[in-house]
């Protein structure tokens, strides 16, 4: 009896233990699994190492070239979206100057919209909190038109 007594507490014991182990290794699978699906969030700032001198001086050609060719800003809660006139030479000039853009503050969301039947040509940058004082400060020419 004593034998079985023993043989059933030695039993739970590394039962428990067996199950502990199973629980805390499940844990820490699943807070790899969290940590590896989440991304780093870069700062705020414009990374001027981004971009060779040849590709800064092109961002900042097509830069005044779309500042000045801006018809209409609308506000978004994160962000802003820029209206340009629906020509060519403005969807070539955005398709180039945005991943330039994206490069040097990959922070940003960055879109190209253009409406359907000839309608307008939007340029969006949004991101997360914070992000559109940076927009703002960055694209003030642009804004303050």
């Amino acid at each position: 009896m004593k034998i079985f007594l023993i043989v059933a507490i030695t039993a739970a014991i590394l039962g428990g233990y067996a199950f502990s182990q199973i629980v805390s290794e499940r844990r820490t699978a699943a807070q790899q699994h969290s940590s590896a699906n989440t991304k780093p969030e870069t700062p705020f700032f414009c990374d001027r190492t981004a971009l060779t001198s040849e590709q800064r001086k092109r961002q900042q050609e097509l830069g005044k070239i779309l500042g000045s060719s801006v018809l209409g800003i609308q506000e978004l809660p994160d962000g802003f979206e820029f209206e340009f006139p629906s020509t060519p030479a403005n969807y070539q000039a955005l398709t180039e100057f945005t991943p330039l853009e994206r490069a040097c503050c990959p922070f940003f969301d960055i879109s190209i919209r253009l409406e359907r039947e000839g309608g307008k040509l939007w340029w969006q940058l949004a991101g997360r909190e914070g992000v559109k004082q940076f927009i703002h400060a960055e694209f003030s020419p642009w804004i303050k038109r």
